[in-house]
């Protein structure tokens, strides 16, 4: 399976994310999810390994201005999917399909554990 690193260019975690593969020889494909979107079955695939309340970032600017009802209805996976279809921004960065399950976020130590690379 290929290697896909979903977020944005300007996003300071996925700029590490990407300089550590590329550092490390991996071959990936990197997936603007602003502006190339999400299909549902992205989405669904990574909600078989990861828990919604993972891929959602409630601490991030996207998040907290949602109104407050749009919050309070993000209550499940089934939610939590419309809203992260709706508005990528909300979800957390970078997320990496490929090698083993789907992960969330950034850190030399969890990559290396992932694809077994040394710096």
């Amino acid at each position: 399976m290929t290697t896909t690193l979903y977020g944005i260019p300007n996003c300071d975690t996925v700029k590490k994310a990407r300089t550590w593969l590329q550092d490390h020889g991996i071959d990936f494909t990197f997936h603007d999810f602003k502006k190339q979107g999400l299909a549902p079955e992205v989405v669904t695939t990574w909600l078989q390994d990861l828990d919604w309340t993972t891929l959602v970032n409630r601490k991030g600017t996207t998040w907290r201005n949602l109104p407050d009802e749009r919050k309070a209805a993000i209550v499940d996976a089934d939610s939590a999917m419309a809203l992260m279809l709706e508005n990528p921004s909300v979800i957390k960065r970078p997320v990496v399909q490929g090698a083993g399950l789907v992960t969330v976020g950034f850190s030399p130590a969890a990559f290396e554990e992932k694809f077994g690379a040394a710096p």
